[in-house]
């Protein structure tokens, strides 16, 4: 009881904020339509089972007038049903399209807000397949949530109904104790009563295995496809090193987990098929057997017993409603599971415990200065990784960052832009001052050329002659041709074209403050140094701050500091002397 409270507490939490959000009143309306078409159902099963009593009366009798009117009215039921049936499908499809498209607006909000995904990565929560739980899972959540709700309140409505006609049919065949004069009142009421709390019983105790099975089922899954899409962005790499046969020993043995699962599942469905299916077969049988001696004895006529058959199913069925939706449930717990981590994942990376130190991001008013004060960035373990303390750069000052390869230069990039939180200290950036960070590898959405290139911008923020511009400034004027072109563009250019195209990203923005991240590692010394001349042209006003290790980069800054090792620790001084500037790089 205890885990059925918490599971349904956990589904409220999920499926609550839908029905009070913006589209409350569309969702709620939809949903109370199908709960009122589901429930006019159970009112035609209802009539459909008194037909049935007057039908096979009739036919006793041999009355062909009641017959045929029998005959008519069955055939407006009928079609009342279907038309219920279709337009309770209907609407409840459209539903599960508003549901579903609001809670994933809603999810890939919250993962992709304040760079809650990153930090979900960084704290190691991202190796559980978000893309899965914005995808599957909340598909097969909302769909299976709105099965399981309306086929459970269709259940309690059905026994409700039928338990009445169930027992004033057990009155005209009553039930008397072996030996006495004592009548059963409503025995078949507790007949079905108990031949569903024993099937309901067997079939937990059969099947609760299946909720961990298909929790691990989709994890396995989900991990051997996330391992198929790594080896396809890393073709290249696997080819010049001859990995494949590496790849195809790491993925068959993560396929061979979800072998393992599936045959374990195999197995117990097995087991709780065998005793579903002939529960089901016996409940067929089981109410005209209980019945039969009333007939035989002629206390009941034909339309009582088939009525009493009819009812009996409808009270067994709703009574055995986790029997046969026990399957449907233990999947639908596990999705349930793997949401509530998808939340708690995006809440504790968003928001990180107070007991973790975060470092606190200012906005410095009047300043065009980016200070670092008593600043430690650590590691997410909490190892201290690099400090500053009363480090600035002035704008429009031009600062090389060196250090050796492991010093936590580029975590202290992470940090100024506000996505590496943790640490103490205070970073303080001028007021509504435009930050750009340039990786080594820059990022490129699938899709046309041009909007790829302008990227975070949204298409049509620049126009195609300023984008062909700085396609060709950097030195790409083939591909200034193909700005209309879609593709996968960080697989189809060499990461020298894509790093061209960073800095060509860079010009259209023209941020206040340029980080390079070994922007430029991957071009020969003289296309660096023209596009650093670039750079100096264009942006002649902007802060240009780089990491780098070529001693070349130091005729292009004003600043040079290299981070110093203080025992455990790298320190990044406020010293360093400048930086002497060859006279083309000042043009």
């Amino acid at each position: 009881m205890k885990n059925i409270s918490a599971t349904l507490a956990t589904v409220w939490r999920i499926a609550g904020p839908y029905f009070r959000s913006e589209d409350k009143w569309a969702g709620r309306g939809l949903l109370g339509v199908v709960v009122a078409m589901e429930l006019a159902l159970v009112a035609i099963n209802v009539l459909l089972n008194q037909w049935q009593n007057r039908f096979y009366s009739a036919l006793q009798a041999y009355d062909l007038n009641e017959f045929v009117m029998q005959v008519w009215i069955f055939l407006g039921l009928a079609f009342t049903y279907v038309a219920l049936a279709v337009y309770k499908l209907y609407l409840n499809q459209w539903l599960q399209i508003r549901w579903r498209r609001w809670m994933t607006q809603h999810y890939l909000g919250e993962w992709l807000d304040g760079a809650t995904h990153y930090r979900m990565q960084l704290k190691g929560d991202a190796a559980d397949n978000p893309d899965q739980r914005l995808t599957e899972d909340v598909t097969n959540f909302v769909e299976q949530t709105l099965v399981l709700g309306l086929g459970l309140l269709s259940s309690i409505v059905t026994l409700a109904s039928f338990i009445i006609i169930l027992w004033g049919l057990s009155n005209r065949a009553p039930l008397h104790i072996y030996g006495t004069d004592i009548v059963i009142p409503g025995f078949l009421v507790w007949c079905a009563l108990a031949y569903a709390l024993l099937g309901t019983a067997l079939t937990h105790w059969i099947g609760a295995p299946l909720i961990n099975l298909y929790f691990e089922k989709q994890r396995y899954e989900a991990d051997f496809r996330f391992n198929l899409i790594r080896v396809r962005e890393n073709a290249e790499q696997i080819a010049l090193l001859k990995g494949e046969s590496a790849e195809r020993g790491h993925l068959l043995h993560r396929f061979g987990y979800v072998i393992g699962n599936w045959y374990a599942i195999m197995s117990r469905t097995k087991r709780l098929t065998a005793f579903t299916a002939s529960y089901g077969q016996a409940a067929t049988i089981f109410p005209y057997v209980v019945v039969a001696p009333a007939y035989f004895a002629k206390s009941i006529q034909l339309g009582d017993m088939m009525q009493t058959g009819s009812a009996f199913g409808q009270v067994q069925d709703a009574l055995s409603f986790f029997v046969t939706a026990y399957r449907t449930i233990a999947e639908w717990r596990a999705i349930v599971a793997r949401l509530d981590g998808f939340e708690m994942s995006v809440e504790t990376a968003a928001n990180l415990p107070a007991h973790e130190a975060t470092i606190e991001l200012k906005a410095a008013d009047g300043s065009r200065t980016i200070g670092l004060d008593k600043l430690c960035v650590y590691l997410p373990n909490g190892t201290p990784l690099v400090a500053a303390d009363g480090f600035a750069i002035q704008a429009p000052e031009r600062v090389l960052v060196a250090g050796p390869s492991g010093s936590g230069k580029s975590t202290l990039f992470r940090a100024i832009a506000g996505i590496w939180p943790f640490g103490t200290g205070t970073i303080a950036i001028p007021a509504q001052a435009k930050l750009m960070m340039l990786p080594q590898r820059p990022y490129f959405p699938v899709g046309a050329l041009g909007d790829a290139v302008i990227y975070p911008a949204a298409p049509g923020a620049f126009q195609t002659t300023q984008i062909r511009d700085a396609v060709i400034a950097v030195g790409l004027p083939d591909l200034a041709e193909r700005l209309g072109e879609d593709g996968h563009w960080n697989r189809m250019l060499s990461l020298g074209e894509q790093q061209r195209l960073g800095l060509a990203r860079a010009l259209l923005h023209g941020p206040d403050y340029l980080f390079l991240d070994e922007a430029t590692a991957s071009l020969d010394e003289p296309s660096e140094a023209r596009l650093y001349r670039l750079l100096a042209e264009k942006l002649p006003q902007a802060t240009i701050v780089s990491i780098g290790h070529r001693a070349t980069l130091d005729a292009f800054h004003t600043r040079k500091v290299t981070m110093v090792k203080d025992g455990a620790i790298h320190v990044l001084g406020n010293g360093g002397a400048p930086a002497e500037p060859e006279p083309s790089a000042a043009r």
